[in-house]
């Protein structure tokens, strides 16, 4: 099974078809049932059956075993899934002083995840090398081709312009301001480059196997040594015309406040980021604190941690109320480290959120209530979103 076989359905004689509707959907989410390919497909029963009698047969698709794990009352459905042999995809995270580089199949398996120390002054011209070898390197573990790829997703710190792949104001990462991230890597990579910052593709690696799979329409909050987020409408992120959209950290909630490192004053990130409990919380104990070391603190009875947490999250709350008052969303997602705390970060910032909102939890039925959930993935979601943002692109393509 080829690539070029797999491009051949996506987008040429097929990508209209039942086989290629099937396949679009199979790439972007993951095994399914006949049953849940009807529903995302639209198509017949009847018609899902003859179809993936035929993509069985030229081996496009692979039956799997029941999953057996919330299924609901009878007989689990078998599923089915895009053979494994037909295409990888690649994520990678640029981060600040780190790189990390995750390599999966189209049938949503993970097969290689490997981060590599940048170093806080690396040089922003030699990522892509380095990259390349990372890639290299990986594929001869795994003993797969590179012919197999289908493009390599890239998550960054900072917001991406969807129309010419620039990095915009990269707050953490300064040196990569103004940095086209597909004109980059793509001639070392040599493959098809996709680029966005790495909450947008949080967001997605939420709603492909995370904590938002089924919704179309959510929030994704992040609060940790920063405050960041996206907003997934339809089942897509808004980026906004020049990739800033869901930058919730730097909403100013204070204009005569401290001076933000985006430049703004009284940013919401300085009040409801853990970067501030993690200063107090080293001044306190006389030593280097970190965020996992506070959390395992409070949830182990600290009261000081306890309450450098809640008033945290009553400041993120109270922020994030101004995005409820103008979406009103059906789902938040709260993600980084914070979410680590469950329940003790949770309750405050839900009870915040709702006091600074102007529809309460008491004004509507239970299913009209904003829910709030943990994220799934705490330390490697933007590198998943990422390989999630190539499989996407395949799945979307008309």
């Amino acid at each position: 099974m080829s690539v070029k076989r797999v491009k051949s359905l996506l987008f040429y004689e097929a990508a209209g078809t039942p086989s290629g509707r099937i396949v679009r959907t199979l790439i972007e989410k993951g095994p399914l049932s006949a049953r849940e390919i009807g529903l995302s497909t639209g198509l017949a029963k009847s018609t899902v059956s003859t179809a993936l009698a035929g993509l069985r047969a030229v081996s496009m698709v692979v039956d799997r075993p029941p999953n057996r794990q919330n299924h609901g009352v009878g007989r689990p459905a078998t599923t089915v899934s895009l053979n494994p042999q037909a295409g990888t995809c690649v994520g990678l995270l640029i981060g600040a002083e780190h790189m990390q580089l995750i390599v999966a199949d189209v049938s949503h398996a993970v097969l290689f995840d490997r981060t590599l120390l940048l170093g806080v002054d690396h040089k922003v011209e030699e990522v892509p090398g380095k990259a390349a070898v990372m890639l290299a390197q990986a594929y001869a573990e795994l003993s797969l081709s590179r012919d197999t790829l289908l493009g390599v997703g890239i998550a960054v710190g900072g917001p991406v312009n969807p129309m010419d792949g620039r990095m915009l104001r990269p707050g953490g990462m300064p040196n990569w301001a103004g940095v086209d991230i597909r004109a980059m890597f793509e001639p070392v990579l040599q493959q098809a480059v996709f680029a966005d910052n790495e909450s947008n593709c949080s967001a997605i690696a939420e709603m492909t196997w995370g904590a938002a799979v089924g919704y179309e329409d959510f929030v994704f909050f992040t609060v940790d040594l920063g405050v960041g987020g996206a907003i997934v409408a339809h089942g897509r992120v808004v980026t906004g015309i020049a990739g800033g959209a869901g930058e919730f950290g730097h909403i100013s909630i204070d204009p005569e406040g401290e001076l933000c490192r985006c430049g703004n004053r009284g940013c919401l990130e300085l009040q409801a980021s853990l970067r501030k409990p993690l200063e107090l919380a080293s001044r306190r104990f006389g030593r280097a604190v970190g965020s996992e070391e506070l959390i395992e603190l409070a949830l182990g009875g600290d009261v000081g941690c306890q309450r450098l947490l809640t008033d945290t999250a009553e400041a993120a709350g109270r922020g994030l109320a101004m995005v409820g008052s103008a979406i009103n969303p059906g789902l938040v997602v709260l993600g980084g480290r914070a979410a680590l705390a469950g329940e003790l970060f949770m309750a405050p910032l839900e009870a915040a959120y709702d006091h600074h909102t102007l529809v309460k939890r008491s004004d509507v039925a239970p299913e009209a209530q904003t829910r709030f959930v943990a994220s799934r993935y705490t330390r490697n979601s933007a590198c998943m979103g990422a390989v999630g943002m190539v499989l996407r692109h395949y799945g979307r393509r008309a």
